[in-house]
């Protein structure tokens, strides 16, 4: 466990960096060593400050708070040039999986939002011992990628224009070409009702210089739709994903009113999937970054499961 530099703008540091599974994972800490684990993971095209109100808040409330940044963000890296630069769920949950294995955490509280909710949604329903409660921005958030070519409504296709424009290569040369430009565009688009500053963004862009940025993007947005191959190393887990696993552990999910990418959902409609014991919770005026536009509600809610948890028996000292 090594000490690195912390990218320019960087709230949350010093930085810490791990070598888990394939990856040297950077990330922050803050809290007691031996206290309740929580992870905090964050989305695309954002980064771990999405978390810079909600992870002092959680070890000032006794938590032990790892903030990672995903393969292909921030310092983060690949430990082997031969590695393929795979953005496919199945690396997501399985990189969060080896990074609890190399801090020796064996159960924690798990939350995120985008990929780094599906990344908690992964090792929920497949590794539910892993994991004593869930916290997921627009529900179950593991891909159904066998039914990936059956359409939406035209009011929501029309947002995952993005995702469609990573399936060509002027989409790819787009993101390499200004992938700042293009990741704030997003932040507007997701978030309507969030007024950003300059300097938030530029807290959070760096992470974007990573060089295995676009690679891994692109292969997220094509995998997922059944346009690419994924890593060789992953087709167990994704063959696990594709009978789309129910979650039975408690779970607290979310939907902002404003979110730019998917309209708020009822809480039953992914109650099949969801079937332990949950709560969901439509926040207003909030978009697709809902940790950092509604950094209180998120952080009461990882709050609750971690003292659930603790009142079960599931916290840290019981291993």
């Amino acid at each position: 466990m090594n000490a690195i530099p912390a990218p320019p703008g960087a709230a949350l540091q010093p930085l810490r960096a791990i070598d888990a599974g394939v990856l040297e994972v950077a990330y922050y800490e803050a809290g007691p060593a031996d206290a309740s684990p929580v992870f905090l993971m964050h989305g695309f095209p954002y980064d771990i400050h999405s978390y810079v109100e909600i992870a002092p808040r959680l070890a000032a409330r006794g938590c032990r708070v790892i903030v990672p940044y995903l393969r292909g963000y921030g310092p983060t890296r690949f430990l082997s040039a031969a590695t393929p630069r795979s953005g496919e769920q199945a690396a997501l949950g399985d990189d969060l999986r080896a990074l609890m294995d190399a801090l020796e955490i064996p159960r924690a509280v798990l939350a995120g939002y985008d990929w780094g909710g599906r990344a908690a949604c992964v090792v929920a329903a497949l590794w539910p011992e892993r994991c004593s409660g869930l916290v997921s921005l627009n529900s179950y958030n593991i891909q159904d990628i066998a039914g990936a070519m059956r359409p939406d409504l035209p009011e929501n296709e029309h947002r995952l224009w993005y995702q469609y424009f990573f399936h060509s290569e002027r989409g790819r040369n787009a993101l390499a070409a200004d992938r700042r430009a293009l990741c704030r565009l997003l932040w507007r688009l997701w978030s309507p009702s969030w007024d950003f500053d300059d300097a938030t963004f530029a807290q959070s862009a760096p992470a974007f210089d990573n060089p295995d940025f676009v690679d891994v993007v692109i292969h997220s947005y094509r995998h997922r739709f059944g346009l690419v191959p994924g890593d060789p190393a992953y087709a167990d887990i994704e063959r696990r994903l594709a009978a789309q696993p129910p979650i039975r552990v408690p779970a607290i999910t979310f939907d902002g009113t404003d979110d730019g990418v998917r309209p708020p959902a009822s809480a039953a409609k992914h109650a099949t999937q969801l079937s332990g014991p949950r709560s969901h919770r439509v926040v207003p005026g909030v978009g697709h970054n809902l940790p950092q536009e509604a950094p209180q509600a998120f952080a009461d809610a990882v709050l609750e499961l971690v003292e659930r948890a603790r009142s079960e028996g599931r916290g840290p000292a019981s291993g």
